[in-house]
């Protein structure tokens, strides 16, 4: 499987719990691969993967859902609509020295933010390891990116059957 249909950017912003960042851009890149991205947008696909701390995720939480206090994980895919390109307010050329064809700009299709101190205590109630919550709460935002949701109880199903397929497939690459 080609792990590279997606450029996932990764930073780790939090000092509570250690992250492997790269390990777990490596699993959105699988799971963006396994579901086929580069089909379904093109093959310069783009997002960003950010672990944070408990007060900057309880104020994204509250700013953008009106949730109250620190989650585990917040997935915002980007709008449908693209600002137009070139200088504004003309959106006309691109400037002295730009190469005359711009190309195509790479889709951008969202944030993932992860909060590992929430999930360290949902591992213990959860009976699995805090890097193993982390990787599911990976796979958890990139799907909700990809337009995977639980509101209702069918699709809760077949979003949870997904992220198991997806971290027994991340599992048995790592062996």
């Amino acid at each position: 499987m080609n792990l590279e249909v997606a450029t996932v950017f990764g930073v780790d912003e939090q000092r509570d719990v250690q992250i492997n960042v790269a390990r777990f851009v490596k699993l959105a890149q699988l799971v963006l691969a396994d579901e086929r991205v580069d089909a379904r947008f093109g093959t310069d696909v783009e997002m960003s993967l950010m672990f944070v701390d408990e007060q900057t995720i309880a104020e994204l939480n509250e700013r953008f859902l009106a949730g109250e206090g620190p989650t585990d994980v917040l997935a915002f895919p980007m709008d449908e609509e693209m600002p137009p390109g070139g200088r504004q307010p003309d959106e006309g050329g691109r400037g002295p020295g730009a190469p005359a064809d711009p190309g195509e700009p790479p889709t951008l299709l969202g944030d993932v933010v992860i909060c590992p101190t929430v999930a360290a205590r949902q591992a213990s109630e959860h009976h699995v390891t805090p890097d193993d919550e982390v990787a599911l709460l990976v796979v958890h935002g990139v799907l909700h990116l990809l337009d995977y949701d639980h509101a209702e109880p069918d699709d809760a199903a077949v979003m949870q059957r997904r992220e198991q397929e997806l971290l027994a497939a991340f599992r048995s690459l790592e062996r």
